[in-house]
């Protein structure tokens, strides 16, 4: 068994699903390490264990990737007080896509699926896209939080952010010291919801701003998405809309004309935001998609819903076979994925429910991060109905 401190020399094997590389002492015992990236060796120094595995840190690079690059941002690293944000930002940008195309294919390689994966949707820009963000102050330094602990990593500026909230991160940054953003008595700090809505004076602490997709031209790709294979299908028929935010891909199904849509979210701010819009055919609805009596309630409701379009968080819909009884009429899913580890659990219950993968196409919403979006058409062949 390793010990604390002890040192040792590897070469990367895999990535884990939080970005981080995967080696193995000689021993046999598997650590995590942040910042190494397949098929380098390094020397790395044990950090802690848990489990049945451990965790290291680089100590010196022996032999790196050819797909490493210098970081262009000076927070970027994996020590106490670098930002953890954009962990892959040492790697070129071909090599991120071909890792989560890889993530995605492993995910999904189980469930033994009859289509191709299609390749990944890189992302046009791989800086300057990110529209939100959620900086961290104790009223006198401001950033983010170190990769993997609680500390604050000030920051003063950040290259991912788009320019107007580059200039909402600088005049935040000027306003410092403020005791208005110092943290309550058991917090260990404030936070700073940003947006291109809202100026530096407008910033309410530790109050979020309306959900968006964090990647303007990417999300205008997954409504486009949406909207051309939406566009194939009778609009007279019922769509039914889960975790349907304030409208972001509600405004596709309008958009195609359906008479009825019914727009189901589980925050109430969102669900009042989205019924003040007014939109035609839409019925926007409060159920919490994480319990099963609601869940049961809404069957009944959409009972005549016909089109399923769902993008959930990170957890996924895992009661989706709630939705699926004999009694169901769907027949086109939509599912618009941000985790393929939940996205596979959920497929499954579609497939077992009679459903076929049509399309499955992965999409890149935040370079420099492991994170990849799946966007999904089942269809029930009318054999299935």
């Amino acid at each position: 068994m390793p010990e604390l401190h002890e040192q040792f020399t590897a070469t990367v094997r895999d990535l884990g699903t939080d970005g981080s590389g995967i080696v193995e002492h000689p021993g046999g015992q598997v650590f995590f390490v942040a910042g190494v990236w397949p098929g380098e060796t390094a020397r790395f120094a044990v950090t802690g264990f848990k489990q049945r595995f451990g965790f290291a840190r680089l100590l010196e690079l022996l032999e790196p990737s050819p797909a490493r690059v210098t970081p262009p941002c000076v927070h970027h690293g994996t020590g106490p007080g670098d930002c953890g944000g954009c962990p892959w930002q040492f790697v070129n940008y071909a090599a991120q896509l071909e890792a989560k195309e890889q993530r995605v294919q492993r995910a999904l390689a189980r469930l033994q699926l009859t289509t191709e994966i299609a390749p990944i949707w890189g992302s046009p820009a791989i800086f300057g896209y990110r529209n939100r963000a959620q900086f961290k102050t104790d009223g006198r330094k401001l950033g983010y939080v170190a990769a993997g602990s609680r500390q604050l990593a000030p920051i003063a500026d950040c290259p991912i952010l788009t320019q107007p909230n580059r200039g909402t991160l600088q005049a935040l940054l000027q306003s410092l010291p403020n005791n208005l953003f110092r943290p309550g008595r058991k917090q260990d700090w404030t936070t700073l919801d940003v947006d291109e809505e809202v100026s530096a004076a407008e910033v309410v602490p530790n109050q979020r701003r309306p959900f968006r997709q964090g990647n303007a031209a990417q999300n205008l790709r997954m409504r486009e998405w949406l909207g051309a294979r939406v566009d194939q299908l009778d609009p007279s028929r019922t769509a039914l809309e889960l975790f349907s935010g304030s409208g972001n891909f509600t405004e596709m199904l309008v958009a195609a004309g359906f008479a009825r849509i019914l727009a189901v979210e589980g925050v109430e701010d969102s669900v009042q935001a989205l019924a003040a819009r007014q939109l035609p055919g839409v019925e926007a609805q409060r159920y919490n998609l994480f319990a099963e009596a609601d869940c049961s309630r809404l069957q009944e409701q959409a009972r005549d819903a016909s089109i399923l379009v769902l993008d959930p968080p990170r957890d996924g819909f895992k009661l989706a076979g709630l939705l699926l009884t004999k009694k169901h009429r769907l027949r086109d899913v939509f599912y618009i994925s941000c985790d393929p580890a939940t996205f596979a659990r959920d497929i499954d219950i579609f497939i077992g429910a009679g459903f076929r993968t049509a399309e499955i196409q992965p999409l890149d919403l935040f370079p420099h991060t492991p994170h990849v979006e799946l966007l999904c058409w089942l269809q029930r062949p009318a054999a299935s109905q």
